[in-house]
């Protein structure tokens, strides 16, 4: 057996493709598990970019390799949207780089800025993969709690009074995933202030914006953050196009240029067809984000049914493809709580320490499945607590 390296001795597989793994085994041709877990839309795109994809992929001539900074139009497309969709200028030419999905982002700017000796601040709860890679490239990954009592938000003042010498990137996350809280611009000019101050490099990772937000906000358009700031974005939410892994970064061109070096060594270009698609699917005009919404609207509302059945306490006021909520404190161990939901009820919903130690009595509920889905799982649920014994109380004897 050959050793592996010790840069993964510390990193776990992925929750999810474990979980998953496990949920698919449950299922059978009478029942199946019904999968509130994870985050992947179950609508289509828009039909023009569906479109779009196979014409492009009749063409022999489109098959080939590609350019590592993608087609001029892709650029131009993402640069339309970004001056349409939150009032920020991009240089189509030096300050976007498309990418195969955020999360490849997240790894070539972990490459591209962060050295041994360097730390990365990480949100908790937050996305587990800036706290993997940042380990995986040597770094040390450092946490800042976002805190239920600020509604989910980060203590600034705390965060200030800390030696942040070694700090290289903070990564944040607005609309955050799992809490579905939006920063103010406020706030977000606030942490660019002390980026600017300690010479680190904010890198906020925007996927949710479209989803049920009705003020849409890129941390570039805050002053001062062209000096400091990168932003990721993706298609993968906001115009269900996960499985296409269809991203980009965007921000200073020194910035893209690093991370260039990186992507240019790792992988090529796209599939041209994939940036044809890209293209139509930025056309999307308000109406088709409206109709999205609407959707997410009512299946949300269901979920909340699903977590009122389960006794959990959670804000109304949430953004993004989830909802989070706080378990009731009479579960004493809430991952034993989610298998038996599992198990029992054939619902899998994802528990909170997954995305860290502040998570720990929490839950979240994707809204990426039907109403019909949504539906029964709360029936599922329902039946389940009914035929489930309450705990007895053990009788204490005094001797």
């Amino acid at each position: 057996m050959i050793e592996t390296a010790k840069r993964i001795e510390q990193i776990e597989e992925y929750y999810f493709s474990k979980k998953l793994a496990e949920v698919r085994s449950l299922d059978t041709p009478e029942r199946k598990v019904i999968n509130l877990g994870i985050g992947s839309p179950d609508l289509p795109p828009a039909q023009p970019v569906i479109d779009a994809l196979a014409t492009s992929a009749q063409q022999p001539a489109h098959h080939g390799y590609q350019s590592y900074k993608g087609i001029p139009e892709l650029r131009k497309a993402i640069a339309d949207f970004y001056n349409r969709t939150y009032d920020v200028i991009l240089n189509p030419e030096t300050m976007i780089l498309p990418l195969m999905g955020s999360k490849e982002g997240i790894l070539h700017i972990s490459m591209a800025f962060l050295n041994e000796e360097d730390e990365a601040l990480i949100p908790d709860p937050g996305y587990p993969t800036y706290a993997s890679v940042t380990k995986l490239v040597g770094a040390t990954p450092r946490t800042y709690t976002l805190k239920e009592e600020l509604d989910w938000g980060i203590d600034l003042e705390a965060l200030a009074q800390q030696d942040l010498s070694r700090v290289k990137i903070m990564w944040i996350n607005f609309p955050h995933m799992p809490t579905g809280r939006t920063a103010s611009r406020d706030e977000l000019q606030a942490l660019v202030n002390l980026s600017r101050k300690h010479n680190f490099l904010i890198v906020n990772d925007n996927p949710y914006s479209l989803i049920l937000n009705d003020n849409p906000v890129s941390i570039l358009s805050l002053d001062g953050a062209g000096d400091v700031a990168l932003e990721l974005n993706s298609l993968s939410k906001s115009h269900n196009m996960a499985g296409w892994r269809l991203g980009w970064v965007a921000g200073r061109k020194e910035y893209i240029d690093a991370v260039l070096r990186v992507r240019s060594n790792m992988d090529s270009g796209m599939f041209l067809g994939l940036q044809h698609a890209a293209v139509e699917a930025l056309k999307n005009d308000a109406s088709w984000f409206a109709e999205l919404n609407r959707v997410y609207s009512s299946r949300k509302a269901l979920a909340c049914k699903i977590l009122d059945a389960l006794a959990c306490t959670y804000s109304t006021n949430q953004s993004g493809l989830f909802v989070w909520a706080k378990v009731s404190e009479r579960i004493k161990d809430v991952g034993n709580w989610i298998d038996e939901i599992l198990y029992g009820a054939k619902v899998f919903i994802t528990p909170g320490f997954v995305f860290g130690s502040a998570g720990e009595r929490y839950i979240r509920i994707s809204l990426c499945s039907s109403e019909k889905q949504l539906t029964e799982a709360l029936a599922r649920i329902t039946t389940w607590k009914q035929e489930t014994p309450a705990p007895t109380k053990t009788k204490q004897v005094v001797l």
